[in-house]
């Protein structure tokens, strides 16, 4: 494939799925909160996962969790035609894939005009099919069970807090409104009481702590033009809006069922964005996955490990 075809194949992908979630949108479904409906509710909170019990992260996550809701299905386990055959088993008859994709970068030793050698980092994006364990027959009977409903919910809420703290941001609360201020690097939420309830709290929490790794000591996101620029803050909104389903998930907690009533006045400048640059909804994506990764980072279990290794 020329390096015209590859640009253009990497185009109609971002396209493509850039147009399916503006449609969404269109329609007032966050593809990054519509998994957490009633159905989903009853079980574990999860992200998708590889055929190997893997996670998916950062844009495959909103891919697959939109694929689930469409066509109802309630496993999370995903995997693509080969895996499932080198299983045993075989995809129905009539089944569609769902779409997720790979990107990484490789490196090409070329010329220059001197006739000295270079070496060129090339990004490359590529898009393939897997399928839902409930398209699938003649799997091993564990790739089926479904993900036991939570038994102790409170305990469940009790880790989200040990996960926040461990995260060591400097957290008031006060007031009738929940924001990051970069000048003082702290964050502000309305008390606990306030809330519907504890999830509410802490998929909120979770949005917030998004916004509090922007920092140049943290994972780096530029916030400079955020009060200035009403598409800096829809991008920035949309990374933590991303991040706080990714980081929910992650906690096992259902987030807030109904939109903050800040979305409906973020859900144009989205639309606006992602009409204007069709890369914007996987950069946005890439940067949630990197702050949730440096949370989750923050972590003991996790810095006990890295001083292990």
């Amino acid at each position: 494939m020329s390096r015209k075809e590859q640009s253009e194949t990497r185009v109609d992908i971002y396209a493509r799925i850039t147009e399916r979630i503006v449609a969404q949108l269109e329609q007032g479904v966050c593809p990054w909160v519509q998994p957490w409906s009633a159905g989903n509710a009853a079980g574990r909170i999860t992200r998708p996962l590889r055929h190997n019990g893997e996670p998916y992260s950062g844009m495959n996550v909103l891919l697959l969790w939109s694929e689930a809701m469409a066509r109802g299905y309630a496993a999370s386990m995903w995997m693509t035609f080969k895996q499932a055959s080198d299983l045993g088993a075989h995809v129905r008859k009539g089944e569609t894939s769902a779409t997720v994709i790979y990107a990484s970068r490789f490196t090409k030793t070329e010329t220059d005009a001197r006739g000295d050698e270079m070496e060129r980092d090339i990004p490359f994006l590529r898009a393939y099919g897997v399928f839902n364990v409930e398209q699938i027959e003649g799997l091993p009977e564990h790739y089926y069970h479904r993900p036991a409903p939570v038994s102790d919910p409170v305990k469940r809420i009790e880790n989200a807090d040990t996960f926040f703290a461990n995260a060591g941001a400097d957290l008031r609360h006060g007031g009738a409104q929940a924001y990051y201020v970069p000048s003082s690097d702290h964050i502000q939420m309305p008390p606990f009481e306030t809330f519907r309830d504890a999830a509410s709290y802490v998929a909120v929490l979770s949005h917030e702590h998004i916004h509090w790794t922007a920092k140049p000591n943290r994972v780096g996101r530029d916030l400079s033009r955020y009060a200035k620029d009403r598409s800096e803050r829809a991008r920035e909104e949309l990374v933590a809006e991303i991040g706080s389903a990714l980081l929910c998930a992650d906690l096992g907690i259902v987030p807030e069922l109904e939109p903050r009533p800040d979305h409906a006045a973020y859900l144009a400048s989205w639309l606006t964005v992602l009409a204007d640059d069709k890369r914007a909804i996987f950069q946005a994506a890439a940067h949630a996955q990197r702050a949730v990764n440096y949370l989750h980072a923050l972590q003991p279990a996790v810095a006990e490990e890295h001083e292990a290794a």
